[in-house]
């Protein structure tokens, strides 16, 4: 009660964050009278001299106050170019979000607010640094899309502007990452960082320090899309018949009678009945007697079966999955999307291939990896916008330490948001969004559907076909082609069917949008940019749009008239936030529109959390399967149970980022010890402090603290040494030979042996460097130490991931998994550096060998 009331006087958090603002606002627009004076050259001018005054700032902090100081002018200067170049003037709400998005916040703004251009306003301001700017798009037609779009601002003003594409070779991404800003997806900027960091010489890199980022679309980025890592791999030795094997004895067993299956938890577990029909089984097929499916030495094929009732029972092809061209294609559970490429790991992807009687492919090994968390805390400063944030902001502000502000809308939203609607059965829910869907067709009205899957999506379709009523399915495979169907989906009569991220970026114009339409046309009468020119086409498309606009604004009135565009949502998404973006497509910038969602207790999101109490409602109230019911406890059940989802899922992500914080620290430094290879630093320092190590490792195996001196293996010690060198070591072989002789500096008798061994081994080292010459050793040192410790890193990581899926275990002895895999984790990074530091000596000096063969001959190469 209180909160309210202070709420009331004072406003909440956020309406003073944004009133804080006004007066910067205030200062850009005064300044608008005088930028109009200025010429193209005059603003170029103001971007050189800005730039050199960042260049000369060496301190990131002071580069970002200097860059607050100048933000009113550069704001201004934006808004010029952006008015003479794209007809675009910033409206006041955009350059809040604008001065947001610059201050390192997530900037949440409605859909149809023009976010593309609010972004030219802090990328503009940044790139001035000259460290360049990234601003990431949720796909490569978005990213292309942008960059041309906003390009000629960015131009006009003397900042260069870029974009990344997937099938972008080296050469061609690292000119894009040159320019002062470049476009581009997540898994672009996130993977050429791992590839960077796998890159044999300085000039394979493609990328430089990561400065800047504004992620567009940031809740599908930052928190959807966070539980999937960035893995770039290779195959391994696996065999793969495993489970092909394990696939013939899961077709044999029944459901709740062998094995139960667990929904929420996507996991499945073999019962006692359940362990021995397997046995049976694989007595039958191999003929081993006394076969135990839990003798350690079978243990694969229990993970293959474990894996292949999870294939069988949990992953629901043209749900989860499409078979394409002889390949199991993941389907993206949040946006509809498949994904070429990505594969699930654990075997599970080699289990479905197998349910589909595809090829195996074998399972691949881990090269380099990190999460999207912490991908993007790498940036210096990290900025978000987006539609929809504000349910996820405590995520935001934990995990990247990003505050969400809400962006006032520029006209008030007047879109009718109707309660949902409730069925019995997905059949009586669907033959009610047919209706719906046939009424508003009738009349004219558009209408978007929005689905949860490409399976729902062909379902509708197939309904509205036997219907006759003409529409278009999006299922989120052709981000081009989507989105121009998308741009039209406002149009009068239209029907559009899509799944969740279906064109998401592109604006829905009520009657259409006319530079699409004047596109088409173009394209069906053969003109292209190719064929008559840039300058030619631009000039066409200019005169075709004019002509579709009278079009597109008679078609407007009528669409308003109808009510505006209406939304229906065919089931309830698991997050909140996706519910409300699928809204937002409707009633931008003042227009009228409509939304509502049909549900049936059928759906999976009602089955698994929550429909028991309101089926026992339905039966008690005795509601027919055709007949809806919308009541308080209805949306109450649901909101618990969208929470409840929301909250699993952000536990899911945070688990994952805990055990990539044990990867990251340790990838941190070798990634660091990477680049400084690279950077051609020299490394002979620390090449001696390694051999002081292999020696200190050495006299603990043969003369240990913790025996008697008169017990040291001496003899041993100096064949060692002599079998691994190569060349005689003075090492008396005896503990009183030992004490007769004396060594300038040793404190004991340890010391003594350690000085005697360390100092023949760098009196080596510096009679080939000598022979060798420094320069020409160094670049030796740097393969041979890159090699090593790329070797022994991709071992470690292999190590690793075979340790993260094994610990769950450990929680059943009431120990924490994230713990245990921290201790293990640290154990095997202390074993990594003891083995880059052993086997690059070895290399170092088996090098020697080889030299001393070719010095005799004047040729000594790498």
């Amino acid at each position: 009660m209180i909160d309210l009331v202070l709420t009331k006087i004072f406003g909440s958090k956020n309406e003073r964050a944004v009133k804080k603002l006004k007066p910067l606002v205030e200062k850009i627009n005064a300044l608008e009278s005088e930028f109009e004076k200025k010429s193209k050259e005059d603003l170029q001018a103001l971007t050189n001299r800005w730039k050199e005054e960042l260049s000369k700032i060496k301190d990131e902090k002071e580069q970002f106050k200097y860059m607050d100081k100048i933000l009113p002018e550069a704001f201004a200067a934006v808004r010029e170019a952006a008015k003479r170049t794209l007809g675009m003037r910033h409206y006041d709400v955009q350059l809040i979000g604008g001065i947001v998005l610059h201050q390192g916040k997530v900037a949440e703004m409605k859909t149809g607010e023009g976010k593309t251009l609010v972004a030219t306003l802090p990328v503009y301001l940044n790139a001035l640094a000259g460290k360049g700017v990234h601003v990431v798009t949720v796909n490569d037609y978005l990213a292309k899309r942008d960059a041309e779009w906003m390009g000629p601002v960015y131009n006009y003003l003397g900042i260069t502007v870029g974009y990344l594409q997937n099938s972008m070779e080296k050469e061609e991404r690292k000119r894009m990452y040159s320019k002062d800003v470049t476009y581009g997806t997540n898994s672009e900027f996130g993977f050429d960082y791992l590839r960077d960091n796998m890159a044999f010489s300085k000039e394979e890199r493609v990328q430089r320090d990561l400065f800047y980022a504004i992620v567009d679309e940031a809740d599908s980025i930052l928190i959807d899309e966070a539980r999937t890592p960035l893995i770039i791999s290779g195959p391994s030795e696996e065999n793969v018949d495993i489970y092909y094997i394990a696939d013939t004895i899961v077709r044999q067993l029944k459901k709740d009678k062998h094995f139960t299956v667990d929904e929420k938890n996507k996991t499945a577990v073999l019962t006692d009945e359940g362990i021995r029909e397997v046995e049976k089984i694989v007595t039958k097929m191999t003929g081993l007697k006394d076969f135990n499916l839990y003798d350690p030495k079978f243990s694969d094929l229990l993970h293959g079966i474990i894996q292949s009732l999870r294939a069988h029972n949990l992953f629901k092809k043209d749900v989860d999955y499409v078979v394409k061209d002889g390949k199991v294609i993941i389907v993206d559970e949040f946006t509809g999307r498949i994904m070429p490429g990505r594969r699930w790991s654990d075997g599970l992807h080699q289990a479905v291939e197998a349910k589909e009687k595809v090829k195996i492919e074998a399972e691949n090994q881990t090269l380099a990896t990190i999460t999207i968390q912490n991908y993007f805390r790498l940036y210096k400063k990290l900025a978000g916008m987006t539609g929809t944030a504000e349910t996820e902001a405590a995520e935001l502000k934990e995990i990247y330490g990003l505050d969400v502000v809400v962006i006032p809308t520029n006209k008030p939203v007047i879109r009718k948001d109707h309660p949902d609607v409730i069925y019995k059965t997905m059949k009586a829910k669907y033959d009610a969004v047919v209706k719906e869907i046939e009424k508003n067709y009738k009349i004219g009205r558009p209408v978007l559907v929005g689905t949860n899957s490409i399976e729902a999506s062909e379902y509708l379709s197939s309904l509205l076909k036997k219907k006759g009523i003409p529409h278009q399915v999006l299922n989120a495979k052709y981000h081009e082609k989507e989105a121009e169907i998308v741009a039209q989906a406002g149009r009068l009569g239209a029907v559009t069917i899509a799944t969740n991220m279906a064109g998401r970026g592109t604006d829905i114009l009520l009657g259409g949008n006319p530079e699409y339409m004047a596109k088409q046309e173009l394209k069906k009468r053969g003109i292209t940019p190719e064929k008559v020119g840039e300058e030619k086409f631009e000039e066409l498309l200019r005169e075709e749009t004019e002509k579709f606009k009278k079009q597109t604004e008679e078609e407007k009135k009528k669409v308003i008239e109808l009510g505006g565009l209406y939304i229906i949502g065919t089931e309830r998404n698991e997050a909140r936030r996706i519910d409300n973006q699928l809204r937002g497509r409707a009633g931008r910038q003042g227009d009228p529109g409509e939304s509502r969602f049909f549900l049936s207790l059928e759906d999976d999101l009602l089955r698994l959390f929550g429909s028991d109490r309101i089926k026992k409602l339905m039966e008690m109230m005795n509601v027919p399967d055709d007949e809806p019911i919308t009541h308080k406890m209805v949306s109450k059940a649901l909101e618990n149970a969208q929470k409840r989802v929301e909250d699993q899922n952000f536990q899911i992500r945070k688990r994952l980022l805990e055990y990539d914080e044990v990867y990251n620290v340790q990838r941190k430094v070798i990634y660091e010890q990477r680049n400084k290879l690279l950077d051609g630093e020299d490394f002979k320092e620390d090449i001696f402090y390694m051999i002081e190590e292999v020696v200190w490792k050495l006299i603990d195996v043969y003369a240990p603290e913790t025996v008697v001196p008169d017990e040291w293996d001496l003899k041993g010690l100096k064949q060692a040494l002599e079998m691994r060198f190569g060349f005689e070591f003075p090492v008396p072989e005896s503990f009183k030979e030992l004490m007769e002789i004396e060594v300038e500096g040793a404190v004991n008798e340890r010391d003594k042996l350690f000085k005697i061994v360390y100092d023949r081994l760098i009196k080596e080292y510096e009679e080939k460097e000598k022979l060798i010459g420094s320069q020409q050793l160094r670049e030796i040192e740097r393969i041979i130490m890159l090699q090593t410790l790329d070797h022994y890193w991709r071992q470690h990581l292999r190590a690793l991931d075979h340790i993260k899926e094994s610990i769950g275990w450990r929680g059943y002895a009431q120990k924490d998994p994230v713990v245990e895999f921290k201790k293990e984790a640290f154990n095997l990074f202390e074993e990594l550096i003891a083995n880059i530091e052993n086997a690059t000596i070895d290399g170092i000096f088996n090098y020697f060998k080889y030299a001393e063969t070719q010095i005799d001959q004047g040729d000594v190469k790498a």
